[in-house]
């Protein structure tokens, strides 16, 4: 099912210990090569803490424990939401995720460069309490070519597949929301990371607002 819940907590109130440490908000429709471009970015050996988000949903052939997501039980991931562990969750899909505070907040707070990546509405939230945060949206090619990419990852059914192209045109929609716009091109994903690198050349290059944050 899609996301039918999203909730952050309270808006952050402390600075952040440096004023050029940048949170890197990444979205874009499932499949559209999100983890592909951050385990290229961790490979070349971009300085940035990569954020591991919480999720309930099963573990895929090859992913690990606390790289690819911190893989929680319902009743684990309920724990953490009890204590306001959270900046930003939702249910997508009929699974929870979630992205630990502490996952930011700690790293920014030693003058961190942070990347996180999250769904269009949990960017959306994001920049309700982040705003200053540099939002980067991936683009498919094409529909077409998001529907192969999906159909080769064999973890949907057709059901699921159907909803999530629906989903991906909708979140097309939401670029107003964001700074950058990239295509993201699955032979060519060194160009891409050479283009979120001249992003955050140029964001450190200028001033920009402390973040605030909890």
């Amino acid at each position: 099912m899609p996301r039918s819940t999203s909730r952050s907590e309270h808006p952050a109130t402390r600075k952040r210990k440096s004023s050029e440490s940048l949170l890197v908000v990444l979205s874009g429709p499932s499949g559209v090569g999100k983890d592909a471009l951050i385990a290229r970015m961790k490979e070349l050996g971009r300085p940035l803490h990569y954020v591991v988000t919480a999720t309930t949903r099963a573990k895929r052939a090859g992913e690990k424990e606390g790289v690819n997501y911190h893989f929680l039980s319902r009743q684990e991931f309920q724990q953490m939401l009890n204590e306001r562990r959270f900046l930003e969750w939702a249910e997508v899909y009929g699974n929870y995720y979630g992205v630990p505070r502490d996952e930011i907040t700690s790293p920014l707070s030693k003058g961190l460069d942070v990347i996180v990546k999250v769904d269009v509405q949990g960017a959306a939230t994001i920049k309700g309490i982040l705003p200053h945060a540099i939002f980067i949206f991936l683009m498919p090619p094409s529909l077409q070519e998001l529907e192969k990419r999906l159909n080769r990852r064999r973890s949907e059914c057709s059901e699921d597949l159907a909803l999530r192209l629906r989903k991906a045109k909708e979140e097309v929609e939401s670029l107003p929301l964001f700074d950058y716009v990239i295509t993201s091109y699955p032979d060519k994903l060194d160009d891409v990371v050479a283009q979120i690198d001249a992003i955050i050349s140029v964001a450190k290059g200028r001033a920009r607002p402390p973040i605030s944050r909890q």
